[in-house]
């Protein structure tokens, strides 16, 4: 018995490729042999196959494929029978014959090695190269791979060992049906359904048989025989497949001559499978999904962790984005931007009520290359790739028509607005105390005299807000801002309150003014924005992944309050007004900078929000009015409305298509008028 034991072990050993001269091998003794083989592990724990994992859009459609190893695993019944053939054919002809060693075969390579001196003849089994592939496949580090292909009898031993094992647990069928789900097919392919896919554009399931000819013998050598790197050694050995079948009896002559005259491969049926984001049509939207996917602690206890598994568990991500709507914010971009322009635009698009991000769209193109860049200028710079916002003007004042409108002043409030004030060393409340800005003197661009709330953000006059941000205090809209998630996004924390703090402050992104912006139009309902809605793991089960965190953030009443005085902005004779448009209630709000170095536009209806920029990126920023262009032209209107209006305007013209026609719901009719002074509870000074 221990005689067959040391015979089997040395075939094994010879089988698999291992030339060392037989008197070694005698020199052994049986005994010791038997007792090495009996010492070995016999159960093969193997890794869960690497597949590549898919980012979805809303409805289904792929933004992007993640894989360290681009792989789609399969069961053998989806595998061509011709397939099967081919591989079995050239492999391990007699796979279905023989048990984990292949005798015949095995004294066949020993006989040559022993014979030809410097020739090497494998006769390893289907079963013993599975074995092998999976221990490479399982090793993680430089010497766990060297130790799992190092030409050691110990090493062809433990194979060996663990193939009878896996023999007597699995059949040849599900063998071969792992085999072919792990084998490394060349050009980045890895398991039949990926190489099918990639080679001609087709499936496991509808190979033809020149086409498994060449699959079947790309195994051997993937690097080799790959048809991208040297198409005619891939033609010779593919046909060298082909008449390895004729000679078995699997096809006939004519069949294998039909199949050699077949070209090796059509390159225009390639599909190569972009990896990453940076292939993706969506690249910003896509990276910044995978950065929040690496947050989540479901798919692992470190960053790294959930990136292995991200790109290895065949994950199926489904995002938020809304393919038209995104659609919709490209055409606006592509409409009223060049790529080559020194002015930078983008916009994000977002769902009141849940925080979906339905869009999220820039004027720069993705990459490294001239007019290109790697920033996301629509959000913050927390995410490696995000650019930290910029300035947001006037749209601030929409948090202090909040802070007015909840602390009961109403909306025909009047203040005697001039064209220019002095506020230097005015004290202005703030949250831990107060703050002056000493020598501030600031203008109106607009129109200015005694005006109600609803006229001054009609006309957005400066003045107005300023003495109406005295009387609340700073505390009151820099908290309510907060609320709606407003922060300085390049600081990455609280807004400073200031006492310009109402005509702009710190540096804020699309992404977070829009969906400050879609609370209001949700009646007073934050919620924090989501990107992912759903994973599923490769068995379509369902990961843990953070939903939509929504609260009450302000009264409905408040929020209407606000939307009845940002419709305003949109009638005629507003800053907004040539922004209207169709039948859809909308309300907004434009935002300039000092100095134009950034313009806004945040707007709504009441079941879709968006907030557009046109910026200079470049440090100093500088005026965009001189020798900044947007769609290739120089900018002659550096405004909200002017610059970034149209961006959001022909965004929504776009999106709004299609959704219900909803109304604002009209404020309590005491929120409308009958007090020109202030509640008690105001200061006007300290």
């Amino acid at each position: 018995m221990n005689r067959f034991i040391g015979l089997s072990v040395l075939s094994g050993a010879l089988a698999a490729g291992l030339v060392i001269p037989f008197t070694g091998l005698v020199d052994l003794g049986t005994r010791k042999m038997a007792e090495t083989v009996e010492s070995l592990p016999q159960e093969l724990k193997t890794e869960p196959l690497q597949v590549r994992s898919r980012i979805l859009a809303a409805d289904g459609t792929v933004i992007a494929t993640l894989f360290e190893q681009n792989r789609v695993p399969v069961p053998l019944s989806r595998i061509s029978v011709v397939m099967r053939r081919a591989i079995v054919a050239i492999e391990d002809s007699r796979f279905y014959e023989h048990g984990a060693l292949d005798a015949k075969g095995t004294m066949r390579a020993l006989i040559r090695n022993q014979t030809e001196g410097s020739v090497q003849q494998g006769g390893s089994s289907i079963t013993q190269q599975y074995v092998k592939m999976s221990l490479v496949e399982k090793a993680r580090t430089a010497e766990e791979r060297a130790a799992a292909t190092a030409v050691t009898y110990q090493r062809k031993l433990t194979e060996l060992r663990y193939a009878i094992a896996l023999e007597k647990e699995l059949s040849k069928d599900q063998i071969l049906e792992r085999y072919l789900n792990l084998a490394n097919f060349g050009d980045g392919t890895y398991g039949v359904q990926a190489a099918a896919q990639h080679y001609f554009g087709t499936t496991a399931a509808k190979l033809n048989l020149p086409q498994a000819a060449l699959l079947a013998g790309l195994v051997k050598n993937p690097t080799g025989y790959d048809p991208t790197n040297n198409a005619k050694r891939a033609k010779d050995r593919r046909d060298l497949v082909l008449r390895r079948m004729q000679e078995l009896g699997l096809i006939s002559a004519k069949q294998a001559n039909d199949a050699i005259r077949t070209p090796v491969f059509n390159p225009k049926k390639m599909q190569k499978i972009p990896n990453g984001c940076a292939g993706s049509r969506y690249p910003f939207y896509c990276a910044y999904v995978v950065s929040k996917l690496l947050q989540n602690p479901a798919l692992g206890p470190t960053a790294k962790h959930r990136e292995h598994y991200l790109k290895t568990g065949g994950l199926s991500v489904t995002t938020s984005l809304d393919p038209r709507i995104q659609a919709a914010a490209q055409a606006s971009i592509n409409e009223h931007t060049k790529p080559r322009d020194s002015a930078v635009a983008a916009i994000t698009v977002i769902e009141p009520g849940t925080g979906v991000v339905k869009a999220m769209v820039q004027s720069k193109p993705y990459g490294n290359g001239k007019n290109q860049t790697a920033y996301n200028y629509n959000v913050e710079k927390s995410y490696p790739g995000g650019y930290g916002g910029f300035q947001n003007g006037s749209t601030m004042k929409a948090f202090t028509i909040a802070a007015a409108i909840e602390r009961g002043l109403p909306l025909d409030y009047r203040i005697n607005s001039p064209e220019q004030i002095d506020l230097s060393n005015k004290p202005f409340r703030t949250c831990k105390g107060w703050t002056k800005a000493p020598d501030y003197k600031p203008r109106n661009s607009t129109t200015s005299g005694n005006l109600t709330m609803v006229e001054a953000a009609k006309a957005s006059t400066n003045t107005y807000f300023l003495q109406l941000s005295q009387r609340t205090g700073l505390c009151a809209p820099a908290t309510i801002a907060a609320k709606l998630g407003m922060y300085n996004a390049q600081a990455l924390g609280p807004l400073d309150q200031v006492v310009s703090f109402t005509l702009g402050v710190g540096y804020v992104t699309p992404l977070m003014l829009s969906n400050a912006y879609a609370t209001f139009a949700a009646r007073g309902k934050y919620c924090t924005p989501v990107l992912v809605t759903a994973i599923q793991d490769k068995s379509r089960k369902p990961i843990s992944t953070p939903g939509p965190s929504c609260r009450q953030a302000i009264s409905p009443e408040v929020a209407d309050g606000v939307n009845r005085v940002l419709s305003a902005v949109m009638e005629p004779g507003g800053t907004g007004g040539r922004l209207n448009f169709g039948s859809w209630d909308l309300a907004g709000k434009t935002g300039t900078i000092q100095d134009n170095e950034a313009v806004w536009y945040a707007g709504y209806a009441p079941n879709l929000a968006a907030a557009s920029v046109v910026a200079d990126a470049n440090l100093p920023y500088t005026n965009l009015m001189y020798g900044h262009t947007l769609d290739g032209r120089d900018i002659a209107d550096p405004t909200g409305s002017g610059t970034a209006g149209p961006l959001w305007k022909t965004t929504m013209q776009r999106a709004l298509p299609g959704l219900p026609l909803l109304r604002f719901t009209a404020p309590p009719a005491k929120m409308l008028g009958g007090q020109d002074k202030p509640p008690a509870d105001v200061s006007v000074e300290r």
